[in-house]
């Protein structure tokens, strides 16, 4: 696998990293040993290799692994023309997955969201760890409100009130298209609170008829993100992107919708 404006080769935990120059952005792929039939993959929207557990585990289960850095940008319309950009690289000239899992920790998880719903037929499943929800939820937070209005240009509160794409008001077209859902949370989380983020898709998106998963850390804030043993959100992850046979085993082990599953503190 070679990658045009390849910059570096590099190793991501005993796996080959291509490190690439996209759309004047840092781009990485890494690879697995073995690739699955159909390549299947995971794209992390932010943050590459921050609390990486869950890409490991995918990567020893024959995932790649995409990224590209979008900046501070909070999913606007250059970022989201920089996923497309990544997307159709991937899918169109290296054969990967049409349907990647989207990997989102905090305001990542903003980001997967949104570029789903511009792109439901383009999505296997969600990974929302930690996840920004709702972008109003950020307002009363000053200066990342303000780097947030920057990024959309909006000159009052009331523009981004209305932003077409925001996660909890983007459930009904995720739902109508089917894309399972499963987040990890910790129950003390100040960044992105529960109240505010989480429980509103909890909430909302079973009664919508989609399918939602959870995995709640007891005494666990913000960070860190990811667990100990990723092993249930690769087995859904899986689950919802590989084929065949991998697909199967997956599918017996993976939780099933609807489950809230609690690990104790100490634990993740």
């Amino acid at each position: 696998m070679n990658f045009d404006n390849e910059t570096k080769i590099s190793d991501f935990h005993g796996f080959t990293c291509h490190e690439f120059q996209l759309s004047g952005r840092e781009a990485r792929v890494a690879e697995p040993k073995t690739a699955l039939p159909g390549r299947p993959w995971i794209w992390r929207t932010m943050f590459w290799d921050a609390f990486p557990s869950a890409d490991i585990a995918l990567l020893e289960r024959g995932f790649h692994v995409g990224y590209v850095d979008p900046g501070d940008t909070y999913a606007n319309a250059e970022a989201l023309a920089l996923y497309d950009a990544l997307y159709d690289l991937l899918t169109t000239r290296y054969g990967f997955s049409k349907k990647p899992a989207l990997e989102g920790l905090s305001r990542g998880g903003f980001c997967a969201y949104r570029w789903t719903y511009f792109n439901t037929d383009k999505v296997g499943c969600i990974y929302g760890d930690a996840p920004l929800c709702d972008i109003n939820a950020l307002s009363r937070h000053g200066e990342a409100w303000r780097n947030i209005m920057n990024a959309y240009g909006a000159s009052d509160d009331a523009q981004m009130k209305t932003l077409e794409g925001n996660p909890i008001d983007s459930l009904p077209m995720l739902a109508a298209a089917h894309i399972p859902i499963i987040h990890v949370c910790g129950d003390e989380d100040t960044a992105a609170v529960n109240a505010d983020n989480n429980d509103i898709v909890q909430a909302r998106y079973p009664a919508l008829g989609g399918e939602f998963t959870l995995i709640m850390k007891q005494g666990c804030p913000h960070h860190p993100h990811g667990l100990k043993d990723p092993t249930l959100v690769a087995d859904f992850i899986v689950a919802h992107c590989a084929e065949g046979a991998a697909l199967v085993a997956a599918m017996e082990r993976a939780p099933k919708s609807g489950a809230v599953i609690s690990i104790p503190a100490g634990e993740w």
